[in-house]
């Protein structure tokens, strides 16, 4: 299964980059939802059904399906390999396996008591479950996803979790706002042919400290986060390179922070991964840590869905329903189609851009006043850019719910019916109270009562996307779909996912094994409320 992934064939390309073309329109969709339709023909549902709500599908034969997807694929010149020129390394090579510890090891949060693994488990589609993630200060810090609580009672990070699954197809930036941004966005590079930014260098200055790519570039800033790995207590006041300066010296047991870990057996981790006989002030800085890390996430390669390989030639591969939604979302807005790749486009599935498409606006904010979040403003300066968000990837879209980058739809139908009606779907989320329907807020007392400011921060997102229509600058276009429209696109959108990644055996090869990948006794072994192994 393994090696079918990671050495997917010719056609597979053709597969995920027309899904990311269709998606974009449909732009909510998405794991942890960067969710902003961009493209002329954004994919969206924002009038009235054009047909009854319980009409019958068409009566279209699986011959008469498959032609109308043969020509689409064709006009849209899907048969590229996805994969052509990417380095994509394997889970079993040292490098990744380093990375693989260390992602696990809970040694590299402040209060040892968080690893990157709290928000971003294999078996929770490379993301939490959550709503708003909970990273330290965890009262059962190995309890992970849904039961996963801090002692304050609320989350106190303000976006929701992306996955890490496929980032190595990542040539634009990470996170929800790009604050991780590759300068050229060449692509197949994943950001390794020019410089990338991030908020140590600011926007649009490459970080000389970045490392080789997007990912190793990441993983140097969630341990500088007070909220999601290093606390209040660590280091606090400290730049982030004293921060990671000391986090490295605790792992590599040299310095001051010799002895800050009972047991340490990471010098013999390095060496074997990089080949070396280093002492390990030479060998354990922070920045090998980060490109180790850095592997390791780029080896989560998993693109083999039903619709890739319907895409290879199997015809049997999707049903006639998720058929029909494939349609919908390729085809634009002016040709009955639900302009979805307007956005989701390309192998990722996403245009890697920034839009406007007015989730609600929801939880403790991002410092930008009143429970606020401005989005891609916070990075680049730019009013325009407020209240917009990254388009995120469809890929394994139907594993990383809630959506939206404050985790505020609990399906994707909810996605869905938001592009249909954005301002309709807001009320109903705010009128009704759906948060608390979300299981990290159904118990909470007066859950209703919770983030007062939301709903007029939702409504001046919900006026940026109209100010954008009415100017011609959104791509978040209107489609007429009824209700079998909506459930033919969520039917396809549940088409783009691995079947590995929805298997623990499947995924076994990135988790860390208690006792084979626990160089500190500190590797975290994630379970559900329950207790059981994730």
């Amino acid at each position: 299964m393994i090696t079918t992934i990671l050495t997917p064939p010719p056609k597979l390309a053709l597969t995920l980059a027309f899904s990311v073309v269709m998606l974009a329109g449909c732009n909510g969709g998405g794991s942890n939802n960067d969710t902003q339709t961009s493209d002329a023909n954004a994919a969206v549902l924002d009038t009235p059904a054009a047909t009854p709500p319980g009409a019958n599908p068409p009566n279209n034969s699986d011959e008469v399906l498959d032609e109308a997807l043969a020509e689409l694929i064709t006009a849209l010149n899907l048969d590229a390999e996805p994969l052509a020129g990417r380095s994509v390394p394997d889970i079993t090579s040292p490098a990744a396996q380093l990375g693989k510890k260390l992602f696990f090891s809970k040694s590299l949060g402040g209060g040892l008591d968080t690893a990157c693994a709290s928000c971003h488990h294999p078996t929770l589609g490379g993301a939490d479950e959550l709503a708003l993630p909970i990273g330290v200060e965890a009262i059962q810090p190995e309890v992970l996803g849904n039961g996963r609580v801090n002692r304050s009672g609320l989350p106190s990070v303000p976006r929701n979790s992306p996955t890490i699954f496929n980032t190595v197809l990542w040539d634009t930036g990470l996170f929800w706002d790009s604050r991780i941004e590759s300068l050229g966005k060449e692509t197949g590079e994943n950001g390794a042919a020019s410089g990338i930014s991030t908020p140590d260098s600011g926007f649009g200055i490459g970080d000389a400290n970045a490392g080789a790519n997007l990912a190793t570039a990441q993983a140097r800033f969630p341990v500088t986060s007070t909220d999601e790995m290093k606390t209040d207590g660590f280091e606090n006041g400290s730049s982030n390179d004293l921060i990671r300066a000391h986090l490295a010296a605790r792992i590599g047991d040299y310095g001051i922070r010799q002895g800050e870990l009972s047991l340490n057996q990471w010098l013999q981790e390095f060496q074997t991964a990089f080949s070396s006989a280093d002492d390990a002030e030479t060998l354990i800085t922070y920045e090998n840590i980060a490109h180790a890390i850095g592997e390791y996430e780029r080896s989560m390669l998993f693109i083999d869905s039903p619709w890739q390989q319907y895409l290879n030639g199997d015809q049997t591969a999707l049903s006639d329903q998720q058929k029909r939604g494939a349609l919908l979302f390729f085809r634009p807005n002016n040709e009955r189609g639900a302009g979805c790749a307007a956005c989701h486009n390309g192998t990722l599935f996403s245009d890697g851009r920034h839009h406007a498409v007015a989730f609600p606006q929801f939880g403790p904010g991002n410092g930008d006043g009143n429970n606020d979040d401005f989005g891609r403003e916070r990075v680049t300066g730019n009013t325009d850019d407020r209240y917009r968000f990254r388009t995120p990837s469809l890929l394994n879209i139907a594993l990383t719910a809630p959506y939206g980058h404050a985790g505020t739809y609990k399906s994707l139908e909810q996605v869905v019916r938001h592009y249909r009606n954005p301002s309709r779907s807001v009320e109903n989320f705010f009128e009704n109270a759906r948060w608390c329907q979300l299981p990290q807020f159904k118990n909470i007392a007066d859950c209703d009562a919770l983030y007062p400011d939301s709903f007029a921060n939702s409504e001046l997102a919900l006026n940026k996307l109209r100010a954008e229509q009415q100017n011609n600058t959104s791509l978040l276009q209107r489609a007429n779909l009824n209700d079998r429209e909506v459930g033919e696109l969520v039917a396809f959108l549940h088409a783009l996912t691995d079947e590995c990644a929805t298997s623990r055996a499947c995924l076994a090869p990135w988790i860390a094994d208690e006792v084979t990948d626990n160089p500190d006794n500190n590797v975290l072994i994630g379970t559900d409320a329950d207790g059981n192994v994730l």
